[in-house]
């Protein structure tokens, strides 16, 4: 193992620390019943409409879940709105948090399917665990793990769904081909995740909203479709939702592993995605920032 690259794996390990940090204490939060933790600051994009958390599921989905695994819902999006589930599928959850995915994902695939949460915070699989126990569902596994080595075999899923995760990750190169490895031919995704216009800089993504927050670490529009292309994936399309931010927006990701996908090319998808230094450097930044809700809209701001 290089120098550079025991370097990078110590940045890396610094990352998870400062977003581990962060959701921990939501899980905690979440587990006696309470809303008060930073990450779970009621938090509006420019329109004072809800941007993040369990008011972005429907009535019905909510009303049919414990009641942490709402509290603990911190996504911008409803990717299970959109994966198109079928009986059957394997299902994997990337930064599965309190569950609250996976839960609905196991309604949808039914007995004879299986959905799969990776979550790297021992808070937050001990409470996707006990929400899955309260709920009575058993075609659920919760592992631990990064999304960027996930621990799972080669073409062993159906659907790859996460929500608000994937921008969280300093080495997204790294994620996306990790997401090719472990879909099947013919496999998807659908993917919830913060975006930003394809006019802001890095630092300008950066002055937007915090690291751990979900914005600052963002790609943009045009580095994702490169980025899933390099991966391999093709029917790529990149849809926003709503606003989180100025410039920045709630987008439902999906594209599709064709059938002859080689292994990807990860020289490839480094050439066209942000480096990962760079990337490490905003969240290094944001550990010393002050705290508050992820588009620095303040609590309560809805």
């Amino acid at each position: 193992m290089t120098e550079s690259t025991l370097i990078a794996q110590s940045a890396d390990d610094a990352v998870h620390e400062l977003v581990a940090a962060r959701y921990g204490e939501a899980a905690r939060a979440a587990l006696a019943g309470r809303a008060d933790s930073e990450a779970q600051a009621s938090c509006c994009g420019p329109d004072d409409v809800a941007a993040f958390g369990g008011l972005l599921y429907s009535d019905a989905e909510r009303a049919g879940l414990p009641e942490a695994a709402v509290l603990a819902s911190l996504g911008c999006g409803n990717p299970i709105a959109v994966a198109e589930l079928q009986a059957g599928e394997t299902v994997l959850d990337l930064g599965s948090g309190g569950g609250i995915d996976v839960l609905l994902s196991a309604q949808r695939v039914g007995p004879t399917g299986r959905a799969i949460g990776i979550d790297m915070t021992d808070a937050m699989l001990e409470l996707a665990r006990r929400n899955a126990a309260e709920a009575g569902v058993t075609n659920v596994e919760f592992v631990k793990g990064t999304i960027e080595a996930l621990p799972l075999a080669d073409a062993s899923v159906d659907v790859v769904i996460s929500n608000c995760v994937v921008n969280l990750a300093a080495d997204k190169a790294a994620v996306l081909a990790e997401i090719a490895r472990v879909l099947r031919p013919g496999g998807r995704i659908g993917i919830s995740d913060v975006v930003a216009d394809d006019g802001l800089s890095l630092a300008e993504r950066a002055a937007r909203g915090s690291y751990a927050g979900c914005i600052a670490g963002a790609l943009s529009f045009g580095e994702y479709r490169a980025g899933l292309a390099a991966a391999g994936l093709t029917d790529i399309e990149i849809s926003p939702t709503h606003a989180v931010a100025d410039g920045l927006h709630s987008a439902i990701v999906r594209a599709r592993r064709p059938a002859d996908l080689p292994a990807p090319d990860r020289a490839a998808l480094a050439r066209v995605l942000p480096d990962p230094e760079a990337t490490r450097a905003l969240a290094v930044l944001d550990a010393d920032a002050s705290g508050g809700c992820g588009c620095d809209c303040g609590p309560g701001c809805c």
